[in-house]
């Protein structure tokens, strides 16, 4: 079985990377911000969606990136293969979520929250020239990051 995702590399105006820091089932993974395509719904679709239902914020979808071209089991489905989509994202307002100095720096509602969900997230900026295949959890997330800044799409790479 497939799982098709779709991640957005968001980079604001002091070129700095945005990334979601994410406690799932006991796990802590930093990624880019983006999640699961669902029936019916194109790949840019599902970005917008995304970051609408995580944080509240309208994105123009930019450039694609690169698409998984490795075999990646889930980290999750161990029947489960991961494909996934990159592209630039573009805020089109202000970001009103609480955006964190720390990785995975959770409140006391998130964490209560996670006794019902199993899956909590924060959101920070990483400097661009700090920015690292390092920084992030996910196998296929550390290639986007390595592509970014061999390519120095990342202001400041």
């Amino acid at each position: 079985m497939f799982n098709i995702r779709v991640y957005g590399i968001l980079v604001n105006a002091a070129n700095q990377v945005l990334v979601s820091d994410e406690y799932i089932r006991g796990s802590h993974f930093t990624k880019f911000p983006g999640g699961g395509l669902e029936l019916g719904e194109g790949t840019r679709d599902c970005l917008k969606r995304e970051f609408l239902e995580e944080m509240n914020l309208p994105v123009a979808v930019g450039e694609h990136i690169y698409t998984t071209d490795f075999f990646q089991m889930s980290a999750f489905n161990p029947g489960h293969q991961i494909i996934a989509v990159y592209y630039f994202a573009k805020a089109l307002a202000p970001i009103t979520v609480p955006l964190r100095s720390q990785p995975f720096d959770f409140d006391a509602a998130q964490l209560e929250r996670y006794n019902t969900t199993q899956q909590i997230e924060s959101f920070r900026f990483i400097d661009g020239d700090r920015f690292s295949p390092d920084m992030v959890s996910l196998p296929i997330d550390k290639v986007v990051a390595a592509i970014l800044r061999e390519r120095h799409l990342v202001p400041g790479t």
